[in-house]
């Protein structure tokens, strides 16, 4: 078993790393490049104006500015393994990097009172970043696939009681592009005192007091610790000493899991450095930007669309009896009813039938009626739902307000009836066309996953995670995983 958990050693695994670091460099400095050569032909070439600039000088800021790029890369960091690989702060310090060589150039051409060619530069950075992060997402995506084919992980090792290391192993194992190869974990003895040997399918590789040890004697890359009472805060401190001499990160997980970063603060109190948590918002100006973000682009997609509205409204009535749209009563925002307006896709009368189906069906989840080859479905309406073009007519219900672009999924009154008090933290927002749930799985989720997915919509809602899930709807759509 030690040989399986330590694999090929630590060293060997990480070897990767330094490659990946190294391409960044090269792709930056082409990046850069790139941008300054198509600039430098658009505002040097012969045909250009020199915008009353030396042909020296303009030579020598194209000499030096994937130079300056890369210095400034450098700079900000942004080729620190922690920035790296995951989230969006890698992108965020690349973008911070060409906002300070603009101001740069900027104050030095003030101060210095020198001419750098003002349209030259407010090309050649723009352009720049536009590469660099079009690199830096290409070549993430391909390492997030190679991650999934088993390739690039880490060894990580579970530390806590059995429920929190499953829930964390089963996450772990869903968001399988992360890296994260789950070798063991370490949990208390059993109610009757004896040490199990395995749990969730885990080798149980050691007991509370013993995490430094297992982490060296199996060379591991990374220890995730949950909460529990044997590992406390002195506990905690020395393990992290302990590991001090070793290259393995320390993940530690807090009580409340599906809190953003953007929402805790670490304040000092009575001395002591503890996690402020900010209230979720529900109103606002940020809610009336969203509201008015919604009419708008609802208004505008509307009107893009009418062509695709018009040829689906067709041969939804061509094709099969009935009428063109399906309006069906869902639960809505603080409990209220509203109509809820899509393309027919299955035969009339197909909502009687929900209760005999949900009986005799073993798919969908526990609470959500959904079968991957429903025969109530049309031939049209199969295509519609793999691409979800049957839910564009709620486009009308975000103009009505009634709905949002992004939100949870709109249920209906059976659904609503068994939420628990979790579940019912959805009602605080307007339900979405798209949202968390669309662009996770959808009907593949258990119902579970379900609640802490919109869960964490509502508790961490904000514009610029709205458009993210917009951004990554596209995607989803386009695979049509979990669409049925």
């Amino acid at each position: 078993m030690e040989a399986f958990v330590r694999g090929q050693g630590a060293e060997a695994r990480r070897e990767w790393r330094s490659t990946y670091r190294r391409r960044l460099v090269l792709t930056d400095v082409l990046a850069a490049a790139l941008a300054t050569a198509v600039s430098y032909w658009f505002h040097f070439s012969a045909n250009a104006p020199l915008d009353g600039v030396p042909q020296s000088a303009a030579r020598f800021l194209a000499f030096t500015m994937p130079l300056g790029w890369l210095a400034l890369m450098f700079v900000s960091r942004s080729y620190e393994e922690r920035y790296l690989w995951l989230g969006p702060e890698e992108y965020r310090r690349v973008a911070r990097a060409a906002l300070a060589l603009l101001g740069s150039a900027a104050f030095v051409s003030w101060a210095l009172k020198i001419d750098l060619a003002r349209g030259f530069t407010m090309t050649v950075i723009p352009l720049a970043l536009f590469l660099t992060l079009l690199s830096r997402w290409v070549q993430r995506k391909v390492l997030h696939h190679q991650r999934i084919a088993g390739k690039h992980g880490q060894t990580t090792v579970i530390v806590g009681h059995r429920a929190a290391v499953a829930a964390l192993h089963a996450q772990i194992d869903r968001e399988a592009h992360h890296g994260y190869k789950v070798v063991g974990c370490i949990v208390p003895p059993a109610a009757d005192g004896e040490p199990p040997t395995a749990f969730d399918g885990l080798p149980v590789l050691g007991d509370m007091t013993q995490v430094a040890e297992v982490v060296r004697r199996f060379d591991v890359d990374t220890v995730a610790v949950l909460p529990s009472p044997e590992l406390d805060g002195s506990a905690l401190r020395r393990l992290g000493w302990e590991l001090e001499s070793t290259k393995t990160e320390l993940l530690l997980a807090p009580a409340v899991t599906e809190i953003v970063g953007t929402r805790v603060a670490i304040r000092p109190v009575a001395g002591l450095p503890l996690l402020h948590m900010e209230r979720p918002e529900f109103t606002g100006p940020r809610r009336w930007a969203k509201t008015a973000f919604d009419k708008v682009v609802a208004a505008a997609l509307i009107l893009m669309t009418a062509p695709v509205l018009v040829a689906i409204a067709l041969a939804v009535k061509v094709t099969s009896p009935g009428p063109v749209f399906f309006r069906h009563q869902r639960i809505g925002m603080d409990g209220e009813p509203f109509q809820v307006l899509k393309f027919r896709s299955m035969r009339p009368g197909a909502e009687h039938q929900v209760q005999d189906l949900f009986e005799a069906s073993n798919e969908g989840n526990e609470v959500q009626f959904k079968m991957r080859t429903d025969p109530r479905v049309t031939r049209v309406g199969a295509v519609l739902r793999r691409y979800s073009l049957d839910e564009l007519p709620q486009l009308f219900n975000v103009l009505g307000g009634s709905m949002s672009l992004v939100g949870p999924r709109p249920h209906v009154t059976r659904e609503v009836e068994q939420y628990g008090v979790d579940m019912r933290r959805r009602l605080l927002v307007k339900p979405g066309i798209t949202g968390l749930w669309q662009v996770s799985g959808r009907s593949d989720l258990s119902w579970d996953e379900s609640v802490r997915i919109d869960v964490r919509y509502v508790e961490n809602w904000s514009l610029s995670f709205d458009f993210m899930i917009l951004a990554k709807t596209v995607g989803a759509v386009a695979k049509g995983s979990g669409a049925y």
